[in-house]
């Protein structure tokens, strides 16, 4: 899938959506960032914009990204309806192409899976370089698929993540890479239980 193809898809994925008026953050953005001093943050593929609006109300100065300019618009909207457009920038980005420009004390990618192609690890590597000393990428990926995993599919761990954006340890450490589960809830209110990839690297010089 080219990147037109990707961009209408997504536009498209989007558009069909209700508007969401009060997107809530993913469960493991809160539980890592909890507790750490607020600074500036770069969300990767914000979707409808629950992370970046959480991470606005602790006080983070947010810059949003997604391919589809709907999501855009839409979470642009939505801060500013909330009373957190000065906390919250949204901007529009093929990770393709282009990344946000700036130094970030937090990098977050949450489940960056798409259909169309992507070299994630050029985009996390980017997203690692981005960061200020000190400063923490977290990627969160799918470990399972519920109710029951896809045929052959593999899901690749945090090492294997770490492994493939090789960055050199002497500046990044990696200070969590575990497969935790916990209780989903899907459409139609059903639930069930998700493993999640979990990648936490700092940049330590």
């Amino acid at each position: 899938m080219d990147t037109k193809d990707a961009t209408t898809f997504w536009d498209g994925v989007h558009a069909t959506r209700p508007v969401a008026t009060d997107p809530q953050p993913n469960d493991r953005l809160v539980e890592a960032v909890t507790g750490l001093a607020s600074g500036r943050v770069l969300d990767l593929e914000c979707g409808e914009g629950g992370d970046a609006l959480w991470l606005a109300r602790q006080g983070w100065h947010v810059t949003a990204v997604d391919l589809s300019a709907v999501a855009v618009a839409r979470l642009t909207a939505l801060a500013r309806s909330h009373d957190l457009q000065e906390l919250v920038t949204a901007e529009r980005h093929d990770l393709h192409t282009s990344f946000p420009q700036g130094r970030f004390d937090l990098v977050s990618a949450h489940y960056l899976h798409s259909p169309h192609d992507l070299d994630r690890s050029a985009v996390l590597r980017a997203a690692a370089h981005a960061l200020n000393p000190g400063g923490l990428l977290l990627v969160v990926d799918h470990g399972s698929a519920a109710p029951s995993p896809a045929p052959d599919a593999h899901y690749p761990t945090p090492q294997e993540v770490a492994a493939d954006i090789d960055l050199d340890p002497a500046t990044w450490t990696v200070e969590r890479a575990d497969t935790p589960r916990r209780i989903a809830t899907g459409p139609g209110g059903r639930t069930a239980e998700v493993t999640d990839h979990i990648l936490l690297i700092r940049r330590t010089a």
